[in-house]
């Protein structure tokens, strides 16, 4: 009977640790409360280091709980962060070569970056290609990049 409370409540520890952004034992006591399944900090010690929970920086810099072999930057789901974000989060670089460019994002940004670029529909830009940080954008041949940069920054999301 033991066993199927703990296996029970690890398993909310996993949903709850892969589902919300908690900085604290606190939060996370709080949360198992609501889940029907309260438990002293000591126990929840224990079960954090049998699951090798850490904790880490998300994308905002603020320290959280991370499954093992978690990424320490989730994907953002909010498409609206993208090029109005290369100011905000920071494109970190951008390269071209011939009539490519690549554009490197914060991790977990890459795709809403591209999203917005291909919306845009800006006529020198072929398409883009995302990955988790890194964008690569194809330019018509003969396309200016100082143009297609500019035509960039200035999308309005």
């Amino acid at each position: 009977m033991a066993d199927v409370k703990k296996n029970g409540r690890l398993e909310i520890i996993k949903m709850l640790v892969s589902g919300m952004e908690l900085s604290t034992q606190e939060e996370l006591l709080q949360q198992l409360a609501i889940f029907g399944c309260p438990t002293s900090q000591t126990t929840l010690v224990r079960d954090l280091r049998q699951l090798h929970i850490i904790k880490g920086h998300n994308q905002n810099g603020r320290y959280v709980y991370l499954m093992p072999g978690e990424q320490r930057y989730r994907t953002v789901s909010d498409t609206h962060v993208t090029v109005d974000g290369m100011n905000r989060l920071g494109v970190v670089k951008v390269q071209f070569s011939g009539n490519m460019g690549v554009i490197h994002t914060p991790p977990g940004h890459a795709a809403h970056v591209a999203y917005d670029i291909d919306n845009a529909k800006i006529e020198e830009v072929l398409g883009t290609v995302a990955g988790d940080d890194t964008v690569i954008i194809v330019l018509a041949e003969g396309a200016e990049r100082s143009v297609v940069m500019d035509k960039i920054s200035t999308i309005k999301i």
